[in-house]
C-alpha cells in the first residue's frame, strides 16, 4: 500500500464548483496557454540584436526559437500523465513558476548556450498548461455543452499567443531602446500576477492510484507515475503510426500551426524588403490574422449550430457520425490556400501594403477553423479511451513542425524570391486540401478497421 502521508488530496467534484470558482479555474490555464505560447515568438523581433550581441548568424539566432518549441512539443508526452500523480495543482505551481525563473534566466544570460538552455527548458516545464488544461477544464465543467465556450477560449490561446507574440515583441524593444531582454521580461511580469492566482487554485483532478495496488513501498507511486507515463507515449506514438485518421489530421494541423511561425518569421523579411516596415509595423500585420482567427470562431460556432446541430437531430441515437464534426475543417482547407497564395503574390515593391496585409485574414480564419474541427473530430472518434493519447501526438508534432519550418524560411525566401517560396506553401497546402474531404466520405470505414477505436 502507499503511505497513506504520501496520499494527495481529494479532488473537488465537479458537480460542487460554484460559477466564481470555475471561471476562476478555467482562467488560470487559459491564461497560461496564451503565455507560454505568446512566449514563442515574442523573440521573432529580436534576431537581429541577438546576433550583434553574441556575434552569431541568423540561422544560430532561431535556435533559441527552435529549442523552445522543441520543448513545447516533448514536455506534454511527460507532465500530462505526471499530472494524473502529483495532481494538477502542483503541475501548474512548477508550469507557473518555471516560466518566471527560466524566463528571467533568459533575460540574464551573458552566453548564447545559457540562453538556449534557458529557453528550452522554459518551454519544456512551462508546457504543463497546454499539457494539462483541456483535462482540467472538463474536471471543472463536465463534458456537456455549458463547457464548450471554456474549452473554446482554451484553444484559442496556442493560436492568440504566436500571433501577438511579434507585436508585443516589437513595442517592447523599442520603448527600451531595441533591448531584447525587455522581451523576456516582460513574460516575467506577465507570469507574476498568473503565478500568484496559481497558488490559490484548488486541485481538480480525480486520482487514480487506487489502480496501482499492485505497488507496494515508497517508491509505488513513482514506479506506477513511470509506468503509466511509458504506456501514455507508447500508446500516442502507435496511433499516429498506425492510424490513418490520428496521423491525416496531425499532419494537417501541424502544418497549418507551423505555417503560423513561418507565416510571421517571413514577414520580417517581406515587409521590411519591399514596404520598408520597422519592427512596430511588421508586428502590426500580425492583427490581420487575428481577425481571421475571430472570424474562424464564429464560423466554428454556426456550424455546429446549423449543420452538426442539424445532424444531431436527425441521428436515431442523437449521436451522429464523428464525421459531421469536419464541415468547418472543409472550409478551412479551402481558406488556408487563398490567404498563403494571395500572401505570396501580392507582395512587390510599391504596391499596397494593406492588400498584402488582408491576405493574413483568410489564413489565419483556414488555419485556426481547420484547428478547432479536426480536435473535435479526432476526440468524437476515438472517445475517451483513446482521444487524450490522439490529442497528445497531434500537439508534439504540431510544436515540432512549429520548431522546424521557421529555421530555413528565410533561405527560402532569399534563394527562390518572395513570390515561389510563398507559393512552395500554398502548394503544399493544396496536396493536403482534400484530407478532411477524404475523411468526410470514407472515414466511417476507417475508424471500422481502426483497433483503438474499437478499444475505445
Amino acid at each position: 500500500m502507499i503511505d497513506e502521508h504520501h496520499e494527495p488530496p481529494k479532488a473537488v467534484e465537479a458537480t460542487s464548483w460554484s460559477l466564481g470558482s470555475k471561471i476562476y479555474h478555467t482562467a488560470i490555464p487559459c491564461f497560461l496557454a496564451f503565455l507560454i505560447t505568446l512566449s514563442s515568438s515574442i523573440t521573432t523581433p529580436a534576431s537581429s540584436s541577438l546576433m550583434a550581441e553574441f556575434n552569431i548568424n541568423r540561422t544560430e539566432s532561431l535556435l533559441e526559437g527552435t529549442l523552445y518549441m522543441l520543448g513545447l512539443s516533448f514536455g506534454p508526452l511527460i507532465l500530462a500523465p505526471l499530472s494524473e500523480f502529483i495532481g494538477r495543482r502542483w503541475l501548474y505551481l512548477v508550469n507557473s513558476s518555471s516560466i518566471i525563473a527560466f524566463a528571467g534566466g533568459s533575460g540574464a544570460a551573458r552566453n548564447f548556450a545559457t540562453l538556449l538552455i534557458c529557453r528550452f527548458l522554459c518551454g519544456f516545464l512551462g508546457s504543463a498548461a497546454i499539457a494539462m488544461g483541456a483535462g482540467t477544464l472538463i474536471d471543472v465543467w463536465g463534458r456537456g455543452i455549458s463547457g464548450g465556450l471554456a474549452r473554446l477560449l482554451f484553444v484559442c490561446g496556442p493560436f492568440f499567443g504566436p500571433a501577438m507574440g511579434p507585436l508585443v515583441g516589437a513595442y517592447v524593444m523599442h520603448e527600451h531602446n531595441g533591448d531584447w531582454r525587455w522581451t523576456q521580461w516582460t513574460i516575467v511580469l506577465i507570469g507574476a500576477p498568473i503565478w500568484i492566482l496559481a497558488l490559490f487554485m484548488k486541485e481538480t483532478s480525480h486520482f487514480q492510484i487506487e489502480r496501482g495496488a499492485k505497488y507496494s513501498g515508497r517508491f509505488g507511486i513513482v514506479q506506477l507515475a513511470l509506468s503509466t507515463l511509458k504506456a501514455a507515449v507508447f500508446r500516442s506514438m502507435a496511433i499516429l503510426v498506425t492510424e490513418p485518421i490520428a496521423l491525416s489530421l496531425t499532419l494537417y494541423t501541424g502544418y497549418a500551426y507551423a505555417m503560423v511561425f513561418s507565416f510571421f518569421s517571413s514577414a520580417t523579411y517581406v515587409y521590411s524588403l519591399d514596404y520598408d516596415f520597422n519592427p512596430r509595423q511588421i508586428g502590426l500585420s500580425s492583427i490581420s490574422v487575428i481577425i481571421g482567427y475571430i472570424l474562424a470562431a464564429v464560423m466554428y460556432m454556426i456550424v455546429e449550430m446549423t449543420l452538426y446541430a442539424r445532424a444531431v437531430r436527425q441521428a436515431p441515437n442523437g449521436r451522429p457520425a464523428p464525421e459531421h464534426r469536419l464541415y468547418a475543417a472543409m472550409a478551412g482547407s479551402i481558406f488556408l490556400p487563398i490567404g498563403l497564395f494571395w500572401y505570396a503574390w501580392e507582395a512587390h515593391k510599391g504596391g499596397d501594403w494593406a492588400a498584402l496585409m488582408a491576405s493574413g485574414i483568410p489564413f489565419g480564419l483556414g488555419a485556426f477553423v481547420l484547428f478547432l474541427s479536426s480536435i473535435t473530430y479526432l476526440i468524437d472518434s476515438y472517445g475517451p479511451g483513446a482521444a487524450a493519447s490522439a490529442l497528445a501526438a497531434n500537439g508534439s508534432i504540431r510544436y515540432l513542425l512549429g520548431a522546424v519550418l521557421p529555421l530555413f524560411t528565410i533561405q527560402m525566401y532569399e534563394n527562390l524570391g518572395i513570390h515561389w517560396a510563398g507559393s512552395v506553401f500554398g502548394f503544399l497546402s493544396l496536396g493536403l486540401l482534400p484530407i478532411p474531404w477524404i475523411l468526410f466520405k470514407f472515414g466511417h470505414l476507417l475508424r471500422k478497421r481502426s483497433r483503438f477505436i474499437a478499444s475505445a
